[in-house]
């Protein structure tokens, strides 16, 4: 049976492996020459899953067509594979049925399934506006570096992918040679945090803003949700800025050599862009190994419900602190702003971050059983980026074995579709049952 779970797993599987053919024909390769199917594979992979990890330069391996299409998987991967199906229909002007706007209303979490088709076209409008709008910005920092064609090329390519967290850049070093541009840094984190946390919440802020500057603040009631995302991801830019400024103040491969003003630069775009956009303004792997592990703590974070980002969600760690603090104050229930949280939100935030980290655990063992003469930390760090879908490397992901590869894609497949998601899709949907077992207690922590 084609459950919902099925369809969207496909779907991505199908982006792909249709991606995969496209990169393998000589007009993708700026040689002209056949490109290598497990090269193709794994960048086809992961533009779909917007991770931006890859075997190759981009920018030099591939030809325009080849970026065009590097591009298009990952504009595709994050909005979301059911998102372009319904515009698709949109479109066309076909009726939506039960099983679309069923299968949109689970994707996109939405309390029912009336206003689907709206939703849809309010992504795609607010999708284009981020995207135009930054590549407008851009434009007048490529142009003059570039020349016109390609300046209009840098900035398009380097906004979608910002947008939608994919990571993938024409700069052979990623930002680095941007490092010091705050104007540069400063429109790709805004489409980063934009795009990373979520359509709902980017309306949501709009509304209440619009009704405010209306003076009629008591018209438009943010949700829970826009103030669980919003809240936690000014924490987590804020501290993450704090601790990479701490732990890489003095280290020379990275800000050491830096003013204090430049530091602080780089440190805020690192705490951004860990967070699952995959891009970096500086060397990854000259970071110390504590910036190492707050990397990849951030990293398993990741961004929010909605965007396009990756990691187990803002929210879900959200839940579990609720869930930590609840148990501290001896309370039986999980409050947050006010609200009491239900039973079956906080089953699911275990089951996906205990999913992820075994998924993790997984990964971080096979690379290690693969790659023997590799440092733990980089395997460890690379099987982070590729579940959380962040793109981020120590420079290693060039260097895997094919072996190696195979393992990096199925675990940037599984970050992208979702633990629960996959297995579910592997499962099939629960039998129901009236079964009620006695309880009983049990010695914990």
């Amino acid at each position: 049976m084609m459950t919902v779970p099925r369809t969207v797993c496909l779907g991505f599987l199908t982006l792909a492996l249709v991606g995969t053919v496209l990169l393998l024909l000589p007009i993708s390769t700026a040689t002209g020459e056949w490109s290598d199917p497990i090269n193709a594979l794994f960048i086809a992979t992961s533009a779909v899953c917007v991770t931006g990890l890859a075997t190759v330069d981009v920018s030099s391996y591939y030809s325009g067509f080849g970026q065009l299409v590097v591009l298009l998987l990952a504009q595709i991967g994050g909005l979301g594979y059911m998102t372009v199906n319904t515009f698709l229909l949109v479109l066309l002007g076909q009726r939506f049925r039960l099983k679309e706007k069923i299968a949109i209303q689970q994707t996109m979490d939405l309390p029912g399934i009336d206003g689907a088709r709206q939703l849809i076209q309010s992504i795609i409008g607010l999708t284009l506006l981020f995207e135009l709008t930054g590549a407008f910005l851009l434009m007048f920092q490529f142009i003059p570096e570039f020349g016109t064609l390609k300046g209009i090329w840098y900035g398009l390519f380097h906004s979608i992918s910002a947008f939608n967290n994919a990571g993938f850049s024409l700069f052979p070093d990623s930002l680095v040679r941007y490092a010091h541009s705050p104007f540069v840094i400063a429109v790709i984190s805004i489409l980063i945090i934009a795009g990373g946390i979520g359509y709902k919440v980017i309306m949501e802020g709009f509304l209440f803003v619009r009704d405010s500057l209306r003076k009629e603040p008591g018209r438009f009631w943010v949700s829970l949700n826009f103030k669980v995302v919003t809240t936690t991801t000014v924490v987590l830019l804020l501290l993450g800025t704090l601790a990479f400024l701490v732990t890489e103040f003095m280290n020379p491969g990275t800000l050491g050599g830096d003013n204090f003003g430049q530091k602080l630069l780089s440190a805020w775009f690192q705490s951004v862009t860990t967070r699952t956009a995959g891009f970096n303004s500086i060397d990854q792997g000259s970071m110390t190994k504590a910036g190492l592990f707050i990397t990849i703590a951030f990293m398993f974070v990741g961004a929010s419900p909605g965007g396009t980002g990756g990691g187990v969600k803002t929210t879900t760690m959200r839940v579990l602190a609720g869930c930590t603090s609840s148990v501290l104050r001896q309370k039986d229930e999980v409050i947050c702003f006010d609200r009491r949280l239900p039973n079956d939100l906080i089953f699911k935030a275990v089951g996906v971050v205990f999913g992820s980290m075994m998924s993790v655990i997984v990964c971080t063992i096979l690379l290690s059983w693969s790659e023997v003469e590799m440092d733990f930390i980089d395997l460890f760090f690379e099987a982070v980026s590729a579940f959380a879908t962040v793109g981020i490397s120590t420079g290693i992901t060039a260097a895997l074995s094919v072996k190696s590869k195979v393992i990096v894609i199925v675990t940037m497949y599984a970050g992208r579709v979702g633990i629960l998601l996959l297995m579910s899709a592997l499962l099939g949907d629960p039998k129901p049952s009236r079964i009620r077992y006695p309880e009983d207690d049990l010695l914990v922590g």
